[in-house]
């Protein structure tokens, strides 16, 4: 009988102290030990609890992505602000990742107006720190959480230009709606000239048989606020049947 070949096993690192970046990097670093790997499930579960705790009240949401990097001096901050502001004036609530750039210039815009202004913020070691215009922040360890709660609370998203971030949950919403996972909420995108390279490609994968024709429909690309805000509104109010109630928190579960 021929002897049985070994099975290569990873050698477990020890888990990473508390605050340590490499703690991010468990999650997805292979098998774990049975603790760690708990912990791992304890902290995720810990963020969704709280984020929805915190964000049940906030009321109906769009969320706006954004670069990080793009400070005031960019000409995309003022018109991050000014679609804040106006998505703000329509009765939603403002939602971003939370951080600088044109997700500060956002929940700006929903201050300026006196809306509600909130932020679903990510731990990171650089440019992540919740920015001044928030009226609740949540902080999220892990992307896929801070995900969850952007699309949970939302009916309907704006990316204004970005990075791999916005990209990233850009494709995210998406394929949601695509796969019907979540209804059909518009999807805006400003800034033509930005975003051109990203619809070639999509019309490139219509072409090629990988997306469908009727998928290019979830987008309205635009630089026109008037615009954006009037494809939110027809496409969100009425086709989801929004009205203004009140909701009335439960003392015995620590609401306010």
């Amino acid at each position: 009988m021929a002897a049985e070949s070994p099975v290569p096993v990873a050698p477990v690192p020890p888990p990473a102290p508390p605050g340590d970046p490499k703690a991010d990097r468990d999650l997805l670093d292979g098998p774990q030990s049975r603790v760690r790997e708990l912990q791992i499930l304890w902290r995720a579960a810990r963020d969704f609890v709280r984020g929805f705790r915190v964000l049940h009240f906030v009321g109906p949401c769009v969320t706006i992505f954004g670069s990080a990097r793009f400070g005031e001096a960019n000409p995309y901050y003022p018109i991050a602000r000014e679609m804040g502001r106006r998505v703000s004036q329509l009765g939603f609530t403002v939602m971003t990742g939370g951080g600088p750039g044109l997700m500060e210039a956002a929940n700006r815009g929903a201050r300026d107006a006196g809306g509600r202004s909130v932020g679903c913020n990510i731990d990171l070691p650089m440019e992540q720190d919740p920015n001044r215009y928030l009226d609740t922040v949540v902080n999220c360890h892990y992307f896929f959480v801070r995900k969850v709660l952007l699309f949970k609370y939302s009916y309907a998203f704006v990316a204004l230009p970005g990075g791999l971030g916005t990209l990233d949950e850009l494709c995210e919403a998406l394929t949601l709606i695509q796969t019907g996972k979540i209804q059909n909420f518009p999807v805006v995108l400003i800034g033509t000239g930005y975003w051109s390279p990203f619809i070639a490609l999509l019309r490139e994968m219509v072409d090629q048989g990988a997306v469908a024709p009727s998928d290019l429909d979830l987008l309205k690309v635009t630089d026109d606020i008037d615009e954006a805000v009037a494809h939110i509104e027809s496409n969100t109010v009425g086709s989801f049947g929004l009205r203004r109630i009140k909701q009335h928190p439960r003392w015995w579960l620590g609401e306010t």
